[in-house]
């Protein structure tokens, strides 16, 4: 009976210590639920469909590469057969006869393309150069998602900031009510205005609800950009905007770089501008390639063969030993094909590739135009505001202290309830102003850094072999 009391003891603390850990699991799982904005990013890079297509794309390119080069080697290849002939037949003396033989042979052969108008050499040239626009463009998609998944987060950071606001006013309008109902109650108020609170109060009410309903919109897209599991709960970690506004009180800073100084940095870094012009650069050796089936072939070719043969009607015959050696026969030979015509394909293929050279030229031309136009306007969109995030600020701190006077001013009876309720609308756009003139700094003043080659989030390059 002790026994099974001491049993019982350390099952009982087993278990206890089980579900300790299950809790304690549970609580880490709970606590690495949340989410900051870098590694929502990561995320939505490492499960977008888009980066893993293309990824994968990469790796068929680099199939095409290592085909390429193994064109410029030689080919060895080697065949076996066996059959059986029934009814006449020709025998190893050259006389058809009527009976039943085996044969079968084994020949070795091999080959080497000495010269096709450099189309090995250019095509693995080609295909090297696919292979880096590969890798650019791998670059550029992960940066168009990093920046969507990045817009969505702060989507869902001012729908986050709005419920807020939106509880915050709906807290005021509530007290508002009851100091209203109060006064009324003392003969300091009239029905009219107790009326006027409960309609603000109501309309308060359906903001805080509207806003919500914004803020699930708003983590749902976000989800959708991450490639999120749709059953999955999201939650993410409140974004300290103070680090990216400035060093004093969270102010805007403008930019002192030039769209000439970041374009031409750019040109070297973006993923976007490689892209164009590696492109174009691959149309140009295609052409290079296309332009080689004018010139003759050179090859050259050597093989082995020996085989055995025998009658199945019971016959002597020599050895597969020495059949194998007796017949044993080599060859070598020089191949020079010469192109004459074949239908206009050849000068047909030439223009083609030549068009598509030049079209892959233009678009280059216009894709680096458009990203200079794009870096202008986003140095004059940090820039403004930069400003119109001090004018948010400056408003938002004069509608506060108006606000403050004009409730004073209702409590001593000096201002309706209409004129509060306005003026409490008018702080709470304030506000809203401030907090989307706020984000939208941060996002054009990353777009600033990452045109002047800082990447949206450091990621590590992926083995596409």
């Amino acid at each position: 009976m002790q026994k099974m009391k001491h049993f019982l003891t350390l099952t009982l603390a087993l278990l206890s210590a089980i579900g300790a850990g299950a809790q304690a699991q549970a609580e880490v799982e709970t606590e690495t639920q949340q989410w900051t904005l870098e590694e929502c990013m990561l995320y939505a890079v490492e499960q977008s469909p888009v980066t893993n297509i293309q990824a994968a794309q990469n790796r068929i390119v680099g199939q095409d590469y290592l085909e390429a080069i193994g064109r410029l080697l030689p080919n060895l290849g080697a065949s076996v057969d066996a059959s059986f002939n029934f009814g006449r037949s020709l025998g190893d003396d050259n006389v058809y006869a009527e009976v039943n033989s085996f044969s079968n042979s084994y020949q070795v052969s091999t080959g080497l393309t000495l010269f096709d108008g450099l189309r090995n050499v250019n095509g693995i040239r080609l295909q090297r150069i696919n292979r880096i626009t590969g890798r650019h463009a791998l670059a550029q998609k992960r940066d168009e998602v990093a920046y969507a998944t990045m817009e969505a987060f702060f989507n869902v950071m001012y729908y986050t900031e709005m419920v807020a606001l939106a509880e915050s006013q709906l807290e005021e309008s509530r007290a508002n009510l009851r100091q209203t109902e109060r006064m009324e109650e003392l003969g300091l108020k009239g029905f009219p205005d107790v009326a006027e609170m409960r309609a603000q109060e109501a309309a308060n009410s359906y903001t805080l609800t509207r806003q919500q309903n914004l803020l699930a919109i708003g983590i749902i897209l976000l989800k959708e950009k991450m490639n999120f599991p749709v059953e999955g709960e999201l939650e993410i970690v409140h974004f300290d905007f103070g680090d990216e506004t400035g060093e004093f009180g969270g102010g805007a800073v403008k930019t002192l770089e030039t769209a000439a100084g970041l374009y031409a940095r750019a040109l070297g870094y973006l993923p976007r501008a490689q892209v164009a012009t590696s492109t174009a650069a691959a149309q140009e050796m295609a052409l290079r390639h296309a332009r080689g089936a004018r010139f003759p072939t050179i090859s050259l070719g050597a093989g082995y063969s020996t085989g055995f043969f025998r009658n199945m009607d019971g016959d002597e015959y020599a050895s597969f030993r020495e059949q194998f050696s007796g017949k044993r026969g080599y060859w070598a030979g020089a191949t020079l094909s010469i192109p004459v015509f074949n239908g206009f394909t050849t000068s047909a293929n030439i223009r083609r590739t030549k068009f598509r050279t030049d079209i892959a030229k233009i678009e280059r031309d216009a894709t680096l135009r458009a990203l200079y136009t794009e870096i202008e306007q986003a140095v004059a969109d940090m820039n403004g505001q930069a400003d119109q995030h001090t004018q948010a600020v400056r408003q938002r701190e004069s509608v506060a202290v108006a606000h403050d006077v004009n409730r004073r001013k209702y409590e001593e009876g000096l201002l309706s309830a209409l004129e509060l309720h306005t003026s409490s609308n008018r702080l709470v756009q304030a506000r809203a102003d401030e907090l989307n003139s706020r984000l939208t700094y941060i996002l054009k003043k990353r777009m600033v850094d990452y045109y002047g080659g800082m990447p949206l989030i450091p990621i590590a390059p992926v083995d596409e072999n």
